[in-house]
């Protein structure tokens, strides 16, 4: 059940949803087991955006820099179904917290880029997408859903909020890759699948 901090934010969101005409497009590709969203990320609104098509039934869970889990912030980042991980190493604590989470049959969602992605900033200069995303699936042996936003960084103004999701990405021919190689491929198909979701909202 989801926690009752992560239903309040959620109903405050809906205001925005409803003034901001939210569009979700291909809600039907969302299995009712465990799986991974991989997201464009423009906003800080993104987790709450992707998380509408599932509310209030069901707790998206996503992974935020540990630096955010002070002594001032950690109860609302754990509130909204946040778990932390330390960028920039290997944290084996937050690998074994997704697993456990997603053979659960619970959802993370993840933002490959890593960072916001500022309006207007060319696709050649963003930063090489992290490959995290992807093999946390694949590791789970759960889909990995792509999901394309747009909006959430306009929360002025008339463009509405519009967050498409995709078919799984297909991984079935990556079986006897090395585990490296399999990421990058799926992350590879995982931004184009994102790229595609954002071009048509």
């Amino acid at each position: 059940m989801p926690q009752p901090f992560y239903l309040f934010v959620g109903c405050v969101y809906a205001v925005i949803a409803v003034a901001k005409r939210h569009r979700i497009v291909g809600a039907e590709h969302l299995p009712q087991s465990g799986f991974v969203l991989g997201a464009n990320h423009i906003s800080n609104l993104d987790p709450f955006a992707i998380a509408w098509a599932v509310f209030p039934r069901r707790q998206l869970r996503f992974m935020a820099k540990a630096e955010l889990f002070n002594p001032w912030l950690s109860w609302a980042m754990r509130g909204v179904g946040a778990f932390p991980v330390r960028r920039g190493e290997a944290d084996a604590d937050a690998l074994r917290t997704a697993l456990t989470l997603l053979r659960n049959g619970g959802i993370i969602a993840m933002f490959p880029e890593g960072t916001r992605r500022q309006s207007g900033r060319k696709k050649k200069f963003m930063p090489e997408p992290h490959a995290g995303t992807a093999r946390i699936a694949l590791n789970a042996g759960v889909p990995l859903i792509p999901v394309g936003i747009v909006g959430t960084d306009r929360l002025l103004g008339w463009k509405r909020i519009g967050v498409a999701y995709g078919p799984p990405i297909v991984v079935d021919d990556l079986t006897g890759m090395s585990r490296k190689r399999a990421a990058e491929v799926a992350t590879e198909r995982l931004m184009a699948a994102i790229e595609s979701l954002v071009a048509v909202l």
